[in-house]
């Protein structure tokens, strides 16, 4: 009964943003980097801001502190996807609310300077990855749910690391936010505010599982994203491209752009593939270089194969 309570408290909240956001031209306007060809509103994302209210107010088994970072890089990201805030602020924030997550898993004091760098890299790496994947209809909260779904699993059936509570809420909001977003013609994006925050999220599970269980694996329940945006980084350098400026050249983004795909077909294609590595992951007791071998060569292939017959022109 509960679950339903916040789900219909997601909902209305959505709705309640689509007035205000209608109001105070909240909108995305495509151009040409876009992957869409209406207007939209934008930041229908904010449902996993509300979600961490709930969590900061109910405060499950201490997860409050993260909770508060959830909701830190969430207002930048809102604040941002409204007036554009420059780079320098954005990681303010991000290195703020990242902090706490830090505090939360107990990093500061049990890992060297060196290794604390090379984390707090590593995440807001993750957050700006998983904020590049956000460019079609379906794909952020179809890949959250599935994710989120995977650490369930493992939670409940293999080691219980949190509070299912603190996975539940996200995959409600996730669910909702679908409603909205998995169609043809989208009612809402999610906006930094939705991308930045249910990635904040989505990691700060991820470290806490991995942390607990000492098994690095685990990362690659986000392998998918991470080879897309590896390769494109790696794709744009040699380009001599700005890597920091919007850009078409994902791989999902040519496969909708280039080749017509419907959105929600490449947004389903991705999450089956992610699915299937979280299945083999959780299930295997295989050393991390030979899961990131299983795992990432094919996905290399795939993208080094694959992708320079889906443009004639990749430098254009």
């Amino acid at each position: 009964m509960m679950y339903l309570a916040f789900a219909a408290a997601f909902f209305l909240l959505i709705k309640v943003y689509f007035k205000l956001a209608n109001h105070y031209n909240i909108i995305d306007k495509p151009n040409e980097r876009s992957s869409h060809t209406s207007i939209t509103i934008r930041g229908g994302g904010i449902v996993f801001v509300m979600a961490a209210l709930i969590t900061l107010m109910l405060d499950f088994n201490g997860f409050g502190i993260p909770a508060a970072g959830v909701i830190i890089i969430g207002v930048i990201s809102f604040l941002d996807d409204i007036y554009s805030l420059p780079n320098k602020v954005r990681l303010l924030f991000h290195i703020t609310a990242v902090s706490l997550m830090f505090f939360y898993l107990s990093v500061f004091g049990n890992f060297p300077v060196y290794a604390i760098i090379a984390l707090y890299i590593l995440v807001i790496g993750i957050i700006n990855a998983y904020n590049f994947m956000d460019g079609i209809n379906g794909i952020t909260g179809l890949y959250s749910l599935v994710t989120l779904g995977a650490l369930q699993v493992v939670n409940i059936r293999h080691i219980h690391f949190i509070n299912e509570d603190m996975i539940w809420l996200p995959m409600l909001a996730c669910a909702v936010f679908l409603f909205f977003n998995f169609r043809k013609k989208a009612a809402c994006f999610a906006g930094d505010v939705g991308s930045v925050t249910i990635a904040f999220w989505i990691i700060t599970l991820l470290l806490k599982l991995i942390l607990f269980t000492g098994e690095w694996k685990y990362l690659l329940l986000l392998s998918v994203y991470g080879v897309d945006t590896v390769l494109t980084i790696i794709h744009r350098l040699t380009l001599k491209q700005n890597i920091f400026k919007a850009h078409r050249l994902h791989f999902y983004q040519l496969l909708v752009n280039e080749r017509k795909m419907p959105h929600l077909l490449v947004a389903s294609l991705y999450v089956a593939v992610q699915a299937a590595i979280d299945v083999f992951i959780i299930s295997n007791q295989n050393s991390l270089l030979t899961n990131i071998a299983i795992v990432g060569v094919p996905l290399v292939l795939i993208y080094v194969i694959l992708k320079p017959g889906l443009k004639p022109k990749l430098a254009a």
